[in-house]
């Protein structure tokens, strides 16, 4: 499954890598890469979780803090994993549109 999924170092997770149009896959092929990707799929609300825990760790560092820059830097890693769970579910949201269309298909 290399071939279809690559890592994706800033969601950290695998995502789907297809070098051409999904009707040109095989059946067997399409299977194989739903399977797997509602494997990885799965993982996503944990990610998420991970996520949301770490912006509550910061926003509760960012309440006590009291040095300017040092807020500012907090804010922007808040505000980067926010964009990241942000993609996730966007992730998360249209394969799962995908896969219910090929199903019924």
């Amino acid at each position: 499954m290399n071939d279809y999924f690559i890592y994706d170092s800033r969601l950290k997770i695998k995502i789907p890598k297809l070098t051409k149009p999904w009707e040109l896959y095989s059946g067997y092929i399409q299977n194989s890469i739903l399977t797997e990707w509602e494997k990885i799929r799965g993982g996503i609300p944990d990610r998420i979780a991970e996520l949301e825990h770490e912006i509550n760790r910061k926003q509760n560092e960012l309440n006590l803090e009291e040095d300017f820059p040092h807020s500012c830097k907090l804010n922007e890693e808040i505000s980067e994993l926010a964009s990241i769970i942000n993609d996730l579910w966007i992730w998360f949201r249209t394969t799962q549109y995908i896969s219910i269309e090929k199903v019924h298909n």
